[in-house]
C-alpha cells in the first residue's frame, strides 16, 4: 500500500508535534467566561424552502465581538417530545450548504443547525461588519498581535459553543441529545465544539482540519487549505527567525491540545492518502481523546468523498 505519512501502526501511537503554549488552558477558560457574558440572542426567520416533514428557518445569532452569526436551522414537524439536535459545520472557505444537504439528518427526527463559519462562503458576520468572504488568512490571521485572543479562529471555536448554548437553551430540544459533525475545517470544529461545550454526546468528525501546524509544514505539505502559513513565512519572517515561536501561538487554536477535554463519542473518517489533512495530524487530535472512540480508514482515499460514510454517520447518530 502506498503511504505518504507513517504507517497505520505509527500513526495510532502518533501525539502530535506542535508545541502546547504553557498558558493554554487557562486561554480557554478565561476565553469561555468571556463568552458566557454574551447573551444568548438570536432571531428566526421562516425560509422561503419550506418541505412536508420539516420546517426550515434562518437563525440569527450574536457571537464574540458582536458579529451576527448565521444558521440554517431545520425542525422536523413529525416530533411529539423533546427531539436530539446535530449542529454541523462546513469546510474551509465553503457554507451551510443547501437545505437538502441537512434533511437527510432530520429525516432521523432530529433537528439540524448548519453554521455558516464568519467570514467564508456564507451569510456570517466578519468581525467590522463584512458579511461573506474574507477567508484568505484565517489561520494566521491574530499571529502577531501579542494577545491571542484576537487568532481568527478562537472566535470561530467560540461561535460553535455559542450555538450549542442556544439550541440546548430551547424547550424543544434534549439538552442531553446533541451531536455534532463536519468534514474538513467542519470536522475541526466538530471536535473543538465538543470539546469547548463537553455535554455533546457524539461526534461524527472526518478527516478534520487545524490540527498539528507543524506538522503539516515539516511534510511541507503548506499548500491548499494551509498554504497561508507559507505566505506568512514569506512575508513577514522570510528568514525563519520567529518560527518556534510561530507556531507556539499556533498552538492556542491546534484542536490536537482540545480533544482530551472530550465527554463524547467521538467516530472519525480518515483517508491515508490525504495530502490536505495529512492523516498524522488527524491522528494527533484522534489518539488525545480520553472518550470512546472508532475510526473507519480508508487506505486509498485522500481528501475527497469517502464511500458509504455518509450512511456511516446517519447510522452514527440514529440513537443519539
Amino acid at each position: 500500500m502506498p503511504l505518504i505519512d507513517m504507517s497505520l501502526d505509527r500513526l495510532k501511537l502518533y501525539e502530535g508535534i506542535n508545541p502546547k503554549p504553557a498558558d493554554f488552558e487557562r486561554f480557554w477558560e478565561s476565553s469561555l467566561e468571556e463568552l458566557s457574558l454574551v447573551p444568548l440572542q438570536y432571531e428566526l426567520i421562516e425560509s422561503d424552502f419550506q418541505t412536508e416533514f420539516a420546517k426550515c428557518y434562518h437563525m440569527y445569532f450574536t457571537g464574540i465581538d458582536d458579529a451576527r452569526i448565521h444558521v440554517k436551522m431545520v425542525v422536523p414537524k413529525s416530533a411529539i417530545k423533546k427531539q436530539a439536535a446535530i449542529l454541523k459545520f462546513h469546510g474551509y472557505k465553503g457554507n451551510s450548504g443547501d437545505w437538502t444537504s441537512i434533511l437527510s439528518l432530520a429525516s432521523l427526527g432530529h433537528c439540524v443547525f448548519a453554521m455558516d463559519v464568519r467570514g467564508q462562503g456564507g451569510y456570517s458576520e466578519d468581525v467590522g461588519g463584512v458579511i461573506g468572504n474574507t477567508v484568505q488568512g484565517h489561520i494566521i490571521r491574530g499571529l502577531d498581535n501579542e494577545n491571542p485572543n484576537k487568532l481568527f479562529y478562537r472566535s470561530v471555536f467560540l461561535d460553535t459553543v455559542q450555538l450549542a448554548k442556544i439550541v440546548q437553551s430551547f424547550d424543544f430540544i434534549d439538552e442531553n441529545r446533541i451531536g455534532v459533525t463536519g468534514w474538513s475545517q467542519g470536522g475541526g470544529l466538530a471536535l473543538a465544539c465538543a470539546a469547548l461545550f463537553p455535554q455533546i454526546k457524539k461526534v461524527a468528525t472526518v478527516y478534520p482540519f487545524l490540527s498539528d501546524y507543524q506538522r503539516v509544514w515539516e511534510m511541507d505539505l503548506a499548500q491548499g487549505a494551509y498554504e497561508e502559513l507559507r505566505t506568512y513565512f514569506r512575508l513577514f519572517d522570510p528568514e525563519h527567525q520567529r518560527k518556534d515561536k510561530v507556531f507556539e501561538k499556533l498552538g492556542y487554536i491546534d484542536i490536537q491540545h482540545l480533544t482530551s477535554r472530550i465527554n463524547a463519542e467521538v467516530h472519525i473518517g480518515i483517508g491515508l492518502m490525504d495530502t490536505i489533512c495529512p492523516p498524522s495530524t488527524q491522528f494527533a487530535a484522534f489518539n488525545k481523546i480520553n472518550a470512546k472512540r472508532i475510526f473507519h480508514i480508508y487506505p486509498d482515499f485522500g481528501h475527497e468523498g469517502l464511500p458509504g460514510h455518509f450512511d456511516k454517520i446517519h447510522q452514527f447518530f440514529e440513537d443519539l
